[in-house]
């Protein structure tokens, strides 16, 4: 048992020369990748950390990009980079222990956080996923849930298109199918009358077998109560494996209601916990019981502070699954985390096409029938492509803008 992720690790002689962020993006050709609720997402965006040192090591992270590549690079490079120059990776905890304030302040801490495991590892000679884990055996053969149902559009054939899309993973291997609420419910003129027979010919078309789980409804019947009486027993009764941050997020004043929640929802797990920032915030959720999974995202916490969530939820019979959305730099880490904890169960990947995803790498992370092995080389075990940064050219700017079918 460890009291830290680096206990019992041997220090190697590391310096920290240089630190860099690479900000990349994907721009669909049509600008027009995936849509949801009122809004359509025209590219995708990355945000590569790199750490130099002077024995010749690279390691590399990524802060998720949600938080603006471009005031990462700066954030990082002005402000990180001269408390870091001189400075050894395996001090990893003391040095990236701050921006927990917010999001938007924790993703260049991200980071570099992650960065420097993938140092640690190609320092020791060992993959990150054997670093971090401090019970049983890590598995480097993680189970992946197709995260997507994003492109359903309730003013075309949405519901045949997710049917459709469903039926697609359990054909391509995948065991589970996470998807959203569809385009705007007002827009459609969607109602939950409508909606239900829709989840009932989804669970008919995937068989009873299939793993379905929903993301959040938000305010899309009219109170957030109304989640908890009207349409909790519904996924209860179609068998659901989970229901994700179903008020619309995981605040704090909503804790109360995740909890009556669980208890309306007997046999389908509640999950959330994707936008956490640290262990403290997490443990009056884990604490209270008030989750069955938490999603901590590695490309918010860092894998250390990370590794601490996975170790509280892990005492008290919490799974960890991570939310993982982004290209391959959030991937890596996450799939790593997820190779090494012991209340393991799936990696999240996002089903949407985004060649940040693969494309950056010389050798990508991929998926087959439903798993993703994990090289055994040391770090991450994952190189960049060269000039991965002309490949593909940062465009500023927000990644969504208002969906032009709703006017």
């Amino acid at each position: 048992m460890r009291n830290h992720p680096l206990d019992g690790v041997e220090r190697q002689k590391l310096t920290i020369s240089d630190v860099r962020v690479l900000p990349l993006s994907y721009v669909d050709p049509n600008e027009n990748l995936w849509r949801c609720a009122s809004y359509q997402v025209w590219k995708t965006d990355g945000a590569i950390t790199q750490i130099f040192t002077k024995e010749g090591l690279v390691g590399i992270g990524e802060g998720t990009p949600y938080e603006n590549p471009a005031d990462i690079k700066k954030y990082t490079e002005e402000t990180i980079r001269p408390l870091l120059l001189g400075k050894n990776p395996f001090d990893v905890e003391f040095l990236v222990n701050r921006g927990n304030d917010s999001r938007y302040n924790a993703a260049p801490w991200a980071g570099i956080d992650v960065a420097c495991w993938d140092l640690i590892g190609k320092s020791v000679g060992q993959p990150v996923y054997e670093l971090l884990c401090t019970e049983g055996e890590p598995d480097r053969n993680i189970k992946i849930y197709a995260s997507a149902g994003v492109e359903h559009e309730w003013y075309a054939d949405g519901d045949q298109f997710l049917i459709e899309e469903a039926l697609r993973y359990k054909a391509e291997g995948y065991d589970a199918f996470k998807f959203r609420p569809g385009t705007d419910w007002d827009h459609a003129g969607m109602t939950l009358d409508r909606y239900v027979p829709i989840l009932r010919r989804l669970r008919e078309a995937v068989g009873p077998d299939f793993r379905l789980m929903h993301e959040g409804l938000g305010n899309c019947l009219g109170s957030l109560e109304a989640i908890i009486t009207d349409f909790a027993l519904v996924l209860e009764d179609l068998g659901f494996y989970w229901f994700e941050e179903a008020f619309g997020g995981t605040q704090y004043e909503h804790i109360d209601l995740f909890i009556q929640l669980k208890e309306a929802m007997p046999t389908v797990k509640v999950s959330g916990g994707e936008r956490f920032r640290d262990r403290f915030e997490t443990q009056e959720w884990l604490d209270r019981q008030a989750l069955d999974i938490v999603q901590s995202d590695c490309n918010v916490t860092g894998l250390t502070e990370n590794w601490y969530i996975a170790r509280m939820a892990h005492l008290r019979g919490i799974t960890a699954i991570p939310h993982n959305w982004h290209g391959g730099g959030t991937t890596m880490a996450n799939a790593h985390y997820v190779a090494a904890i012991p209340n393991r169960d799936y990696c999240e990947l996002n089903q949407t096409y985004n060649p940040l995803k693969e494309a950056i790498f010389k050798e990508p992370l991929t998926v087959e029938n439903g798993v993703m092995t994990l090289p055994d080389r040391p770090g991450f075990g994952v190189e960049l492509i060269d000039d991965v940064e002309k490949v593909f050219p940062y465009v500023p700017g927000a990644f969504s803008r208002p969906n032009p079918r709703l006017t």
